[in-house]
């Protein structure tokens, strides 16, 4: 157990017991008492919604208040989505930390995929290509994000999963998935397909390469151009040297 002091008598009194994914934490009540935290029912109830807040722990009537599996996620999406509540900008900025996470897990990333995987990526690519001739306008919002996640969903890192899903809830929330034009759609899977067929090649590299190239589409984004006409200043760069 770490001697990690946090600013936060109830997650010390978490990490202090030894509690475990799906432990039922004590009742508000039984926390305030001395034995335990020792504090005011108003300052455990804080405690408990900063908890919750960060995904730590899950609050429900009838089960109680039970310690969640660790992620990352709920962390950066919150300070995520405060920062792009004050001005967008902050979402080219994020991007780009995104693009260099995962240049910089790629290959390791890769090589940890099943056929199953390949498989589950394929699907994406043959629904992408369906919406996309069809009639009807749809948008492989979904396929996107799923594609991007699947390649690196075998990597024991809670870290940049956590990065890489608060990234796509941030592209969600800027509609990014909702301002495209076909042409630039059908770019943008014309490149997951020659991602895909490189990682099933065995031929890592080359996935990276036109990974990094698909991620300077973005700029050409319809909803990204709005955003640049507006700010010059902050140029999307999303561009990778190795």
């Amino acid at each position: 157990m770490s001697d990690i002091q946090l600013d936060s008598e109830l997650l010390n009194y978490i990490v202090r017991s030894g509690l475990q994914p799906g432990d039922r934490l004590p009742t508000i009540s039984e926390l305030q008492d001395p034995t335990n935290l020792g504090i005011s029912v108003s300052k455990v109830r804080e405690q408990l919604e900063v908890a919750r807040a960060l995904g730590l722990v899950e609050v429900r009537s009838k089960t109680g208040t039970r310690l969640k599996e660790y992620s990352f996620t709920p962390a950066v999406r919150l300070s995520l989505f405060f920062a792009l509540a004050t001005d967008l900008q902050y979402f080219e900025l994020f991007s780009a930390l995104r693009t260099h996470v995962e240049v910089a897990f790629w290959n390791e990333a890769c090589a940890l995929l099943t056929e199953e995987d390949h498989a589950e990526m394929r699907r994406c690519v043959d629904s992408a290509r369906a919406k996309l001739t069809d009639p009807w306008i749809r948008i492989p919002s979904e396929e996107h994000r799923t594609f991007h996640l699947t390649v690196f969903k075998r990597l024991q890192n809670p870290f940049v999963i956590g990065l890489l899903e608060a990234y796509w809830d941030a592209y969600e929330a800027v509609e990014l998935n909702r301002y495209a034009d076909y042409d630039y759609l059908r770019s943008v899977w014309d490149y997951h397909e020659r991602i895909l067929d490189s990682i099933c090649a065995g031929d890592f590299e080359a996935a990276k390469e036109a990974f990094i190239e698909h991620t300077r589409l973005l700029r050409y984004q319809p909803r990204m151009q709005e955003v640049e006409h507006r700010t010059p200043e902050l140029r999307f760069k999303p561009e990778v040297t190795e």
